[in-house]
């Protein structure tokens, strides 16, 4: 099985330590978002992880317990984009995240690490001339440590509303969108940085830009050395091209404090849950109380039994 860590919260930045006894002790309980009496228990072991898709903004963290991970496979989707503190309150300076960028990169591969560019935003000060400047200044510095860069545009959910209404938005249309997307292939294409996009309706292949899979089966094959067989994931959105996963992480628990954050509901919230966090607990923020029902996740090998079969017999 594919284990996602994760989408709903920066674990390699804020929950390493957490994630690292979850892997000792080989098994995680996760919160149901939407019930929280409902609780599935993830084992996390070489046998029944398949890979392990990290998701973050600063994977510091992680670089000096990455031999822990030696029996797993793994790649990151690391998320480095222009914006400055007003946008995303907690990001330390942009150029230590790039070198934490190329440590991770020099340690793991360049196929392993994934840049996003994500979510793109339009206001009076984040003009599209911003964008290319800035975009250029990270593929120069990336150039060589990455094999591909992933872009979305904001989507103005309406707590993403609420969290930047003081930002003075304007509102992506087509053309927008088409103007950036045509000035940053071109950009990447000069420093060899393939381009996809997140979750996008607009079909941007005329540029040379295919519409991605942040959790992508041909990579991971490529990186488990084995043919699988995986469905897309029917619980995220019908432009979502990602394949099915379990997700370890909780809402509301992300310190990033970004304005356009998907995943953070409330910031008084995500403070209340940080100090709730034990890194020596079963469950990352949220405490078991004694009603809840706990289930055993079903844990199947993406992995093709035919050739597992010829792989043993070889």
């Amino acid at each position: 099985m594919i284990v996602s860590v994760s989408r709903r919260t920066d674990i390699p930045a804020f929950y390493s330590e957490w994630f690292f006894n979850r892997i000792k002790e080989g098994f995680v309980y996760v919160i149901n978002p939407f019930n929280r009496k409902q609780i599935s228990k993830v084992e996390l072991t070489p046998k029944t992880v398949d890979l392990f898709v990290f998701w973050t903004k600063d994977a510091e963290p992680m670089l000096k317990r990455l031999d822990e991970l030696k029996e797993f496979n793994y790649y990151f989707q690391f998320t480095i984009t222009s914006y400055r503190n007003d946008i995303e309150k907690a990001i330390r300076r942009k150029s230590d995240i790039i070198k934490t960028f190329k440590k991770l990169s020099k340690i793991i591969g360049k196929e392993k690490v994934i840049w996003r560019y994500d979510p793109i935003l339009l206001n009076e000060f984040y003009t599209k001339e911003y964008h290319y400047k800035w975009f250029e200044k990270f593929c120069i510095e990336l150039s060589g440590y990455t094999e591909k860069c992933i872009i979305s545009f904001l989507d103005l959910y309406s707590k993403t509303k609420r969290n930047t209404k003081n930002l003075g938005l304007k509102e992506i249309d087509k053309n927008d969108m088409c103007d950036i997307a045509e000035k940053f292939a071109g950009i990447a294409l000069k420093y060899n940085i393939k381009l996809e996009t997140c979750s996008e309706e607009i079909d941007f292949s005329k540029f040379g830009i295919k519409k991605g899979k942040c959790i992508d089966d041909e990579l991971i094959s490529r990186i488990i050395k084995c043919p699988i067989k995986v469905k897309k994931d029917d619980t995220q959105r019908e432009v979502c091209g990602c394949v099915k996963s379990i997700d370890i992480g909780e809402y509301n628990t992300c310190k990033h404090n970004c304005l356009y954050c998907y995943a953070n509901f409330n910031y008084d919230t995500v403070e209340k849950n940080y100090l709730m966090h034990d890194s020596k607990s079963s469950i990352l923020a949220l405490h078991l109380i004694g009603d809840e029902k706990i289930t055993i996740r079903d844990m199947k090998s993406i992995k093709c039994e035919v050739n597992q079969l010829k792989f043993k017999e070889l």
